[in-house]
């Protein structure tokens, strides 16, 4: 397993320690929890650069990669529900999306095709995260606006749009031609 596979591993292993950070109620333990989860989430920013320095990624850490992220930033959203910070059908929304692009994902395997991630996709991903830290910041007080709220909507904007830009390219991919790099 590469050292950028292992970023990849430690992001998965990461994230009981930040829920329950943010389910553990002491003093500032959102401050700490939203902390904890940017450290982890900077760990995709590195796996990346790691693996492109290394002359590549592998194929486990273009499957594994993607699903990191979304064990992360999914399970740490809906914990933020149970805050206030995050509406449920938001969140709802967010992860029908991941299960959709999933399944495209694993169709596409069964074809011998590995679905690299889409540029989009990227900014769909730092997108909600950014929304995570912000709403781990309003539940720790910082604002006593909604700024969690209008950052998941964009959040959830790009996620639909991403969607429908993986949905462009399915037909080709269910007929196993593959994914054209961005």
């Amino acid at each position: 397993m590469s050292f950028a596979d292992q970023l990849t591993v430690a992001r998965i292993v990461a994230t009981p320690f930040v829920l329950a950070l943010f389910i553990w109620n002491f003093p500032h333990h959102n401050y700490i929890a939203t902390a904890a989860f940017c450290v982890a989430m900077a760990t995709d920013w590195f796996d990346g650069r790691v693996a492109r320095w290394r002359g590549g990624s592998s194929a486990f850490g273009s499957l594994l990669d993607p699903v990191a992220d979304k064990v992360l930033v999914l399970s740490t959203m809906i914990v933020l529900v149970e805050s206030g910070v995050f509406p449920g059908w938001l969140v709802a929304f967010i992860v029908a999306r991941e299960f959709l692009v999933s399944g495209l994902r694993l169709a596409a395997m069964e074809r011998g095709v590995v679905m690299q991630a889409r540029e989009l996709g990227k900014i769909k991903t730092w997108a909600q995260a950014m929304a995570v830290a912000l709403a781990g910041l309003q539940a720790a007080g910082a604002w006593h606006v909604d700024i969690a709220l209008w950052a998941g909507v964009l959040a959830l904007g790009l996620t639909w749009l991403s969607a429908l830009d993986y949905a462009r390219l399915a037909p080709g991919i269910l007929r196993g031609q593959g994914l054209v790099s961005p």
